[in-house]
């Protein structure tokens, strides 16, 4: 624990090395192998300090008054930069360095050819030190502060490949978006800053506090400004209808997708309301809405995840899903269990991705249209994506089986029974639309040319080293999870729960993989019926952001500016000019550089002030 700080130290020498010695030099290989030696270091530091932390209690390893001055000037009020560290930031410095590590790795391959792998590795590193400066910040201004690092390197990385329009449009969409989201959660943060008088988690989440504040603060204005808060979260884990960005992300370079969009940014609005947990439960409103936002999001995505062709947006749509069972768990009081598939889906989520990254780096394409077949060519591959399916689809005795139970339990204990429903359902959804993905990447013809289809080591490694997670992490660590105080098991649910994941795989095999089953049919939505090519289009959401952006922001309220600014605040600017216009030739008429007449001026201006003064004495 005393040498914490190199967890966090590690990723920043990696960012800037990478970025102001490898890039200028061009030192391609080097990058890539110095980024791996940092993440491995800083993953094994993490390692450490889990290892020998007692899961029970909360401690700040070190901390550095930011602004001392401000604590003199407001009393309590003081920032600090601190390392604070109870059993949920353990948790998830542990998946953030783990999935960085083997992200790195994967990327050196998946890097092979692009111009400019040392920007990329730089950027990495950059991300990681974000994310990990944000799951142990001890106060809301520090936790705002590698928030909106985090947003920074996330835009940059999405946009990473620059030169791609449809890569520059995503990367300004989820920066704007989330911004938005984020000016809202800046002002919740100072609003209750100002009740509270402190910005420290430890005060905010201090049920003895929070009584007495309660007694003595309106609680019409801790709600809104909780809900404030919570709308950071809504926006940076793409909550519905903050969604949008979140699939169109997919642009950017897939190591991207793997480690910022399935495992470590997305979960951050997840942990914000984790960390806040006691804090929101004392108000009560946010955890109404996260309940019912979380399985309304868990759900439409679902629905619209199995209908797609891209495999990376198939994936993005589930971890929209898999993001919004994460948060109604936190809506109805299972704080422990929506932790626990954080933890799960953070291992299968990324192997996924690094899947669908060699599969397109195989078949130059992210269409299922140009997939089917790859059973033989990549068999690693293959037995991995078969357990990471199965792992996320919640069948036994695989890793997302016994979160998605502990969720649906604390749902069902809680006695939030159309949240309940709501979550068994998607979980069929779940294991219908990860399969029918499966079968038609892997089984059937192949619809693309496969003759010199085979898997890159380095990407391959990262694959099958998370495939062991993937399958037994869950039952390793379930114990342990539920001495942390989840409800007592009902002896029927996980059952219910892995029929429903049955039924899902069953349907995606009838429709697509078993013998004489027409993949390039089942792929042709053209034929579909009209309800079917409105979920394939996402329900029109990007046509009407679209729409919004360019109809009522740009032409009328933009354009109502314009006009404004050209016809009154441009007119004002020329009233005044013509104003002093006149009077400066009024000015001039008198300036005629006359010397006779400037003495003629002085003299008689002379005499009638000595008049004056004669006539006032």
């Amino acid at each position: 624990m005393e040498y914490s700080w190199l967890i966090l130290l590690f990723p920043v020498l990696s960012f800037l090395i990478n970025g102001a010695i490898f890039s200028p030099l061009k030192l391609r290989k080097i990058s890539g192998y110095f980024s791996i030696l940092m993440a491995l270091l800083s993953m094994v530091f993490a390692l450490r300090l889990a290892a020998g932390f007692d899961f029970n209690s909360e401690t700040i390893l070190w901390s550095w008054e930011w602004l001392p001055l401000l604590s003199e000037t407001f009393g309590e009020i003081s920032l600090k930069i601190s390392f604070y560290c109870d059993r949920i930031s353990v948790m998830m410095l542990v998946v953030i360095t783990v999935i960085s590590f083997f992200v790195n790795i994967y990327s050196v391959g998946y890097m092979k050819g692009d111009p400019s792998p040392e920007r990329f590795f730089s950027l990495l590193g950059l991300f990681s030190f974000s994310m990990l400066g944000l799951v142990v910040s001890s106060n809301l201004i520090q936790m705002y502060i590698f928030w909106e690092l985090v947003g920074v390197s996330s835009y940059l990385l999405i946009g990473f490949w620059y030169h791609k329009p449809s890569a520059v449009s995503a990367s300004k969409q989820a920066f704007i978006l989330t911004r938005f989201a984020d000016s809202f959660f800046l002002l919740g943060i100072l609003l209750i800053g100002f009740l509270l008088d402190s910005f420290d988690f430890s005060k905010w989440n201090n049920p003895q506090i929070l009584s007495i504040v309660n007694e003595t603060v309106s609680h019409r204005w801790l709600a809104v400004a909780s809900v404030f808060v919570f709308m950071g979260a809504w926006g940076k884990s793409a909550m519905f209808p903050l969604h949008i960005w979140l699939p169109n992300a997919m642009e950017g370079p897939t190591p991207v997708s793997s480690i910022i969009h399935s495992a470590t940014m997305v979960v951050a609005g997840v942990y914000l309301t984790a960390r806040l947990f006691p804090f929101f439960e004392s108000i009560g409103t946010v955890l109404e809405v996260a309940a019912f936002i979380g399985a309304f999001t868990a759900f439409f995505a679902a629905i619209i995840a199995c209908t797609q062709k891209d495999i990376k947006r198939i994936l993005a749509y589930s971890t929209l899903s898999q993001l919004g069972y994460m948060m109604f768990a936190l809506g109805v009081g299972g704080l422990t269990a929506s932790m626990f598939h954080v933890f799960n889906h953070a291992f299968f989520k990324c192997m996924l991705f690094l899947v669908a990254g060699s599969v397109i780096h195989v078949v130059s394409s992210n269409s299922l249209d140009e997939m089917g077949g790859l059973r033989k060519k990549m068999p690693f591959a293959y037995f991995s994506c078969l357990i990471a399916c199965l792992a996320i689809a919640g069948i036994p005795p695989f890793s997302g089986f016994w979160s998605k139970d502990e969720i649906l339990l604390s749902a069902w204990v809680a006695g939030n029974y159309p949240v309940f429903f709501t979550g068994l359902l998607t979980g069929g959804l779940t294991a219908f639309y990860m399969f029918r993905m499966f079968f038609l990447t892997f089984h059937g013809k192949a619809r693309s040319e496969l003759a010199h289809a085979h898997e890159e080591p380095w990407m391959t490694f990262s694959i099958v080293v998370l495939a062991i997670p993937s399958a037994v992490i869950g039952f390793l660590v379930h114990g342990f999870v539920e001495e942390m105080g989840v409800p007592t098991p009902v002896q029927w649910l996980p059952v219910a729960a892995s029929v429903m994941g049955v039924l899902g795989i069953s349907v995606a095999w009838f429709l697509y993989a078993r013998k004489g089953t027409n993949a390039e049919a089942a792929l042709e939505a053209d034929i579909r019926p009209p309800l079917y090519k409105i979920i394939y289009h996402k329900f029109y959401f990007d046509e009407m952001y679209y729409s919004f952006t360019r109809n009522f922001l740009i032409k009328c309220v933009a354009g109502f500016l314009k006009a404004f600014d050209h016809y009154f605040i441009d007119a004002i600017g020329d009233f005044i000019a013509g104003v002093l216009h006149w009077l400066g030739k009024g000015v001039r008429m008198v300036q005629r550089g006359f010397f006779a007449a400037y003495a003629a001026l002085f003299i008689t201006g002379v005499v009638f002030g000595m008049l004056i003064l004669y006539a006032t004495h």
